[in-house]
Parts: structure tokens; C-alpha cells; sequence
């Protein structure tokens, strides 16, 4: 077997592989199953439709279940409009750090996981260990679907999952749910030389914004609060309003996209019922004029959070390999929680570097940060050669 390389120098070949979410990632996951081929270890690619994605899930050790799965994301968010002054898809190391897209974000664990693997297959282990890698996660944890239908398909599962997004290494057990929705407006088209006389949709738009900031500003107020979340409360975010043709026409239709992320808990639909009811109160009084005025907010896509008892076997073991003495909350979300609700496997959130350096020009990880992901996952190749 060739020498198994650092996780430093696999990173250098992952962050090279421009896969920002609208881009294939299939190359990416040709040269992962090739690296891992050379080692012995076979691996399953999942394909999307057109096949230029795919996850990949691989295992180390005895047939059937059990054992840890290390799942993580390959897909990077875009680097356009940001004043980088490394190059992106370039590993760079300076000071301490590794620059470049997706090193926090997550490739930097993808890629002590990798290594974790070669390690396993190397001195062999009686407990297995899986692998997990996934696309689109930047869009909503959509890519990593396919890849929990085929696990839900198979007679045995995980014991225990690390998603490794980054925590600083701490140990995670928790992070909100969420649910994207969109409400489209509809008014009256005119010329605007008339336009009082037109019913204008981005105007209908953007009181439904003031709806959505109402209800926020309730949540804020009157909770329920988890002390552990840097925000401790429901969030309710307008992320993109469109609409309109030219600054002449009176536009009759726009749209806003929004989200809700929820503590777990949370009745999430009653919220979603309270918009619509504040978007009916919105156009209700204009239909006698404009009898087609309407704001219709449907759902796009959702995934749930992740709660994870701090007393939790899979808390104990990772607290262990790591030397924590506490656990985190994250406020971003993952895999995690279709991890957990979907294919019941306990499952925590523990990787290198810090989300504030995520989606940012000059995205880095600490170069000591990799090096406590890689001991922290020779710690566990070595439990699984004990057997667990």
C-alpha cells in the first residue's frame, strides 16, 4: 500500500475541485474513489439524474452494521463578488492558515475523513467505519437525500454519525430546523404614468416583509427561547424579493423567498399560518377594486434540526475522542438531523475550523485545527481496531 498522505495534501487536491453547488462535483468524487481504491477500499457512488453529481459511501471493515459514519459535504458556495486575495480553488498556506473555498466549509474535515479511512484500512479495524460524502448541501441538503433513501433500503445502519462542519472541534449535539417558502404576489399590471390606478405586486411584497418582520419580532419577544443557540429563538428571514419588468410597467406579480428556522419544539406550521392569515388581511380589503389580488406563500423545502440528548452514548464517545468537557449548539443547519429523524442513527456535529470564516472571500482553516481533527480521528481508527 503507498504511503498514506496527509490530510493536508489531500485538502490541496479537494479545494482544487471548483464545486460550488451549481457546478458537477462527479470529478471530485472519481478522484476520492480512486484514492480510496488504492487502499482496497471500494466505494458506492450515488448519481443524480444527469449524473454530473453523485454522493459516495464507502466502509472499512466487516460486512453489516454498525460502527461510525463520517459524513460531510463536497459542494462550496460561489466566490463571485467577494475581493479574494488568495486564490479560491488554490490551497494556500500562510501564518498558520489554509485559504481557500470550502477549507472550513467543510473540505478540511472531508478530508481528515479520507485520511481516517486510508488509516482504518491500513491497520485494519473490527468495528467498522463508514463514509459519507455528499453534494448540494449548500442548497438545503438536497444531493445528501438519495443517499439516506439508499441507506434507509439497507438492513443494518450506523451506530453512531460525526458531520463534520466546522465547531472549533467542540463537541455539538444540536442545531435548528429549517423550512424555505416562498409567497408570490399577485396585483394588477398598468402604466405608471397611472399607477395609482394599477395594483402594484412588489408594493403588495413588500408589506408582506412587514408581516414577516411582525412575526419575527413576536418570536424575539415572547420565545421559546434555548439559551444554547447564539440566537435563542426562531428566526424568521426574507432572503430575496423580484418582480417587476421596467421602471414604466406597473409589475402584477413578484415574489419573496423567506425562511423559517426553528427551535426545536416549535410549531412551525401555526407560523406559517400565522403569515398566511397576515397576507390575507393584506389583500382581503383590496378585492373589491382588484378581484385577482393575492399573496399564496407555499413551502419549497425543509429539513429537520438535530437534538441530540447531551447524555447521549454517541456524546460520551466523541466527547472522549476529543477531550471535551461540554457541548454547543450550532446555528447552522446539516445532514445531521435527516440523519437522525430518517435513519434514527445518533448522530453529532464535531469539525475543524469555525463557520465565521464559512461563505466569506479568504475562507481559511487553522493549520492546528486540521491537526486536532486528524488525532481526534486516529483516536477513533484506533477504538475500532479494539473493537469499540
Amino acid at each position: 500500500m503507498p504511503a498514506i498522505p496527509s490530510a493536508q495534501d489531500i485538502l490541496a487536491r479537494l479545494i482544487a475541485f471548483d464545486t460550488v453547488s451549481s457546478n458537477p462535483n462527479r470529478a471530485l468524487m472519481d478522484w476520492v474513489a480512486g484514492l480510496l481504491a488504492g487502499a482496497g477500499i471500494e466505494s458506492l457512488l450515488v448519481p443524480d439524474a444527469g449524473g454530473g453529481k453523485a454522493n459516495l459511501y464507502a466502509t472499512v471493515g466487516p460486512a453489516g452494521g454498525g460502527g461510525v459514519m463520517l459524513s460531510g459535504h463536497t459542494d462550496v458556495v460561489p466566490v463571485e463578488g467577494q475581493a479574494w486575495t488568495h486564490p479560491p480553488f488554490q490551497l494556500t498556506e500562510a501564518e498558520g492558515r489554509l485559504y481557500g473555498r470550502g477549507t472550513a466549509d467543510m473540505k478540511g474535515f472531508v478530508a481528515c475523513a479520507i485520511r481516517a479511512m486510508l488509516m482504518a484500512a491500513e491497520t485494519g479495524v473490527k468495528t467498522p467505519l463508514h463514509l459519507a460524502l455528499s453534494y448540494d448541501e449548500e442548497i438545503g441538503c438536497m444531493g445528501v437525500r438519495s443517499l439516506i433513501e439508499m441507506l434507509e433500503a439497507a438492513p443494518q445502519r450506523p451506530r453512531f454519525c460525526i458531520v463534520g462542519e466546522p465547531t472549533g472541534m467542540q463537541v455539538a449535539t444540536g442545531h435548528k430546523g429549517k423550512v424555505a417558502l416562498r409567497a408570490t404576489c399577485i396585483g394588477r399590471e398598468g402604466h405608471s404614468a397611472l399607477a395609482p390606478l394599477a395594483l402594484n405586486a412588489l408594493h403588495l411584497a413588500a408589506e408582506f416583509i412587514g408581516t414577516i418582520r411582525a412575526a419575527q419580532a413576536r418570536v424575539a419577544a415572547e420565545g421559546p427561547f434555548d439559551g444554547d443557540y447564539d440566537v435563542p429563538y426562531t428566526t424568521i428571514h426574507a432572503g430575496k424579493m423580484q418582480g417587476g419588468v421596467q421602471v414604466n410597467i406597473v409589475p402584477n406579480r413578484a415574489t419573496v423567498d423567506f425562511e423559517i428556522r426553528s427551535l426545536a419544539g416549535v410549531d412551525v406550521a401555526a407560523l406559517i399560518g400565522e403569515l398566511r392569515a397576515g397576507a390575507e388581511a393584506i389583500v382581503a380589503p383590496l378585492r373589491a377594486e382588484f378581484p385577482e389580488a393575492a399573496i399564496e406563500v407555499e413551502r419549497l423545502w425543509d429539513y429537520p434540526g438535530l437534538g441530540t440528548p447531551t447524555d447521549a452514548e454517541v456524546v460520551n464517545f466523541v466527547k472522549a475522542l476529543t477531550g471535551a468537557n461540554g457541548t454547543i449548539k450550532v446555528a447552522f443547519g446539516t445532514e445531521g438531523g435527516l440523519f437522525d429523524a430518517r435513519l434514527g442513527v445518533p448522530t453529532v456535529i464535531c469539525g475543524p475550523g469555525s463557520m465565521a470564516q464559512g461563505h466569506k472571500p479568504d475562507e481559511f482553516v487553522a493549520v492546528e485545527q486540521i491537526g486536532r481533527c486528524e488525532a481526534m480521528l486516529a483516536g477513533l481508527v484506533e477504538r475500532l481496531r479494539a473493537g469499540l
